[in-house]
């Protein structure tokens, strides 16, 4: 149930961002969700992508400085109050999230979120316990 999320570390100057697009379309890798965390100096690109390990090789070969990371893809229903849910099971089982960041799906009507907590088997079983739906990374990356 766990998704690889890429990471990239990135100066913050013109062009970066278009770089990492650019190798990453060149090699027919697809962007499924991604986010963006930046201070002055520089900032992180975290990514969901079709193909993570091949994304890893060809943006260490192209120069950047890339990590993977791995996280969960919940699915929470899109209504008020769906994401409450998921992060009440998750406050219940004592697990700290460290970042997330939602993003669509395209045959569905519900909204996925990418968690990064620090007790990623934990909060699997926390979530599938509470009958909240965890996506495979072969799902996601095939969204």
């Amino acid at each position: 149930m766990k998704v690889k999320q890429i990471s990239i570390f990135l100066e913050n100057k013109s062009g970066r961002l278009a770089q990492v697009t650019r190798v990453l379309g060149d090699n027919g890798i697809n962007i499924r969700a991604l986010s963006i965390a930046d201070t002055t100096d520089f900032g992180i690109l975290r990514l969901i992508v079709s193909d993570p390990d091949l994304a890893y090789r060809v943006l260490k070969e192209a120069g950047f400085t890339v990590s993977a990371t791995d996280v969960i893809a919940v699915e929470v229903t899109d209504e008020p109050g769906g994401l409450a849910n998921a992060m009440a099971v998750l406050q219940e089982a004592g697990i700290n999230i460290e970042y997330l960041y939602a993003f669509l799906q395209k045959a569905s009507k519900a909204a996925l979120v990418v968690f990064r907590v620090e007790q990623l088997d934990e909060a699997v079983a926390a979530l599938q316990a509470a009958g909240i739906h965890i996506l495979s990374g072969r799902e996601v990356y095939a969204l």
